[in-house]
């Protein structure tokens, strides 16, 4: 059965890049890739004309099947490192060619997935294009990782959350839609920049009183947390089991995956969930992003629900809560699509919500 809304729906384009490891990622292009030496990547990415690469491409259930696809998500032929160190004016020309491969196939929303958000200032170093709306994805991403921390609280009863990377486009939103409804009774708030702490602290304590708020430019900071939310852009490892206090419960919400794998072996007492992942049962994903069938990362989610609201407002720059709420209500009438929080994946792997008794055991 096919919904009628106001707007006429649009077609999408969702551009990804290979995360730490090239390889990996670029065998769910073509399987053969994997076999290339990562040095080699590194030397071929930089030095050769590679074209963004079709990944994957997503059609509704509730389409005729005539229609043709709905979106697709490209790859912008970058790793993650050569993405935060190689020239910005490189970077931003790849990642140029991508939106131009996207508007080719016809797209007319393109969000900007993982760090080519982060990257392009949240594309506002982009260059503009008319017919073209784009999205950061940053807000629904921000609405889903509030479900999931009242979701994984009752696990964390010593109530203090810690939230790292807070100063950034998802954290800020984060917190402010947190200001409105409030969990724990003490928030600590981890970021670079200290004078943008303390305005985003001040913020949230003028239109909430009830939790404490902390500051600090140190992870140390994190080490009493019972609760951690993870929104850092970095290529490697953030949060190690050194960061950690027993019992304490990570939401990972980054892309590459900033907690270090040895949490698994070297810290059983932590649980770590990926963070910003939503089910959508209703659309069909054709091909590996990376996650299980019926899984989406939110950002590419709120591509999509733009794409199929017909939205012509870009979303660029810091995510609004305006913006979030946009998406979460928009989310709610495409619900027989899904975009719903998924059931929890740690490391990649399906693990049941946690129960309070559980945790420390």
């Amino acid at each position: 059965m096919s919904l009628t809304f106001d707007s006429p729906a649009k077609r999408f384009a969702f551009l990804v890049h290979p995360r730490a490891d090239v390889a990996t990622d670029m065998a769910r292009v073509w399987r053969p890739l994997g076999r290339i030496p990562a040095s080699a990547w590194d030397w071929g990415l930089r030095r050769l004309p590679v074209p963004p690469q079709l990944l994957a491409t997503a059609r509704r259930r509730d389409a005729a099947a005539e229609a043709g696809p709905d979106g697709w998500v490209l790859v912008v032929p970058v790793g993650a490192r050569q993405l935060l160190t190689e020239d910005r004016r490189w970077v931003i020309d790849r990642i140029e060619r991508g939106i131009d491969r996207a508007q080719q196939l016809g797209a007319e929303i393109v969000g900007l997935g993982a760090l080519t958000a982060p990257v392009t200032g949240a594309g506002r170093l982009l260059r503009p294009r008319p017919g073209v709306t784009m999205t950061t994805g940053n807000a629904f991403t921000a609405h889903l990782t509030v479900e999931a921390l009242r979701r994984l609280l009752p696990a964390a009863p010593g109530g203090h959350v810690a939230i790292v990377g807070a100063t950034g486009s998802v954290g800020s939103c984060v917190v402010r839609l947190l200001a409105d409804e409030p969990l724990g009774e003490t928030l600590t708030l981890v970021a670079r920049g200290e004078r943008r702490l303390q305005t985003l602290a001040m913020d949230f304590a003028d239109r909430h009183t009830g939790v404490a708020v902390r500051i600090s430019t140190s992870l140390d900071a994190v080490k009493d947390a019972d609760l951690v939310l993870l929104l850092t852009s970095a290529a490697d490892a953030v949060i190690g089991p050194q960061h950690l206090k027993h019992g304490a419960v990570v939401l990972d919400d980054t892309q590459p995956r900033n907690t270090d794998p040895r949490l698994l072996v070297e810290r059983p007492d932590v649980l770590v969930i990926d963070g910003g992942v939503a089910a959508i049962p209703g659309v069909d994903l054709r091909g590996d992003i990376g996650l299980p069938r019926g899984l989406a990362y939110a950002c590419l989610c709120e591509t999509m629900l733009m794409a199929f609201d017909g939205q012509t407002e870009g979303a660029l720059g810091e995510a609004s809560v305006d913006h979030a709420v946009r998406m979460r209500d928009a989310a709610r009438r495409f619900a027989h699509l899904g975009f719903t929080l998924a059931d929890p994946l740690s490391f990649g792997r399906r693990v049941d919500w946690p129960e309070p008794a559980m945790i420390g055991a």
